[in-house]
């Protein structure tokens, strides 16, 4: 499918996303280093002829691929295809959201591609990983903060096996069925917590200095 549904950095929740009903063309340029041919867009007949509405605007872009009709080269195409984290920007409560559902995104997001994501996006949303580290990303107006990625790269994340990430995996898929459902997920949120808090060897006087955090 060249269609695609895509996520805006306003769209990503904790764990979840509420989808806007927004789609992309994905008329990718394909990658010549790993011989993916660009789409052509005479294979899609019914998209074509949509777009040839556009044409002299299509024509006119300065981004545009090998044909008005593809856009831009994109390296990292293929990581949208991918499990992965998907985060705004700029947040002010620093949701990280994990996707196997092959979402776009806008340039309003960044994604995280790799091992043991799932781990890495209950990392992300742990309370601890906020008591620790929010100061770490810029404040700008309003209490939003900047999460570009030179932000991260000083972040300490330990390493977990594949059991422990698939435990991870399974918690918050189960979250994800309970935001489907507008339910309560902080059950679930205080499971992930726990496990965190274990990993990293937490006493319970630190566990309870930390709490439960959630910005609102």
């Amino acid at each position: 499918m060249i269609i695609r549904p895509i996520l805006r950095g306003r769209d990503i929740k904790r764990y979840g996303y509420n989808f806007a009903d927004l789609w992309l063309i994905n008329t990718h340029n394909g990658i010549k280093e790993k011989g993916i041919p660009p789409v052509n867009i005479n294979d899609y007949p019914a998209i074509k002829n949509h777009l040839d509405q556009y044409y002299p605007r299509l024509e006119k872009r300065q981004d545009k691929g090998d044909t008005p009709y593809n856009l831009r080269n994109c390296a990292y195409i293929e990581d949208f295809f991918r499990p992965k984290v998907i985060y705004p920007n700029m947040t002010k409560f620093l949701p990280f959201m994990y996707d196997k559902h092959n979402y776009l995104t806008n340039q309003k997001c960044f994604i995280i591609v790799g091992e043991n994501v799932e781990y890495l996006t209950a990392f992300l949303n742990s309370s601890l990983f906020k008591y620790c580290f929010r100061d770490n990303f810029p404040e700008l107006q309003g209490g939003t903060r900047e999460l570009s990625k030179i932000f991260f790269d000083k972040i300490p994340v330990i390493e977990v096996t594949k059991e422990i990430n698939k435990e991870f995996e399974k918690l918050i898929l189960k979250l994800q069925v309970l935001i489907a459902k507008q339910e309560n997920t902080k059950e679930i949120e205080i499971r992930i917590d726990e496990k965190i808090f274990g990993l990293y060897s937490l006493t319970e006087k630190e566990r309870k200095t930390i709490g439960f955090v959630e910005i609102q």
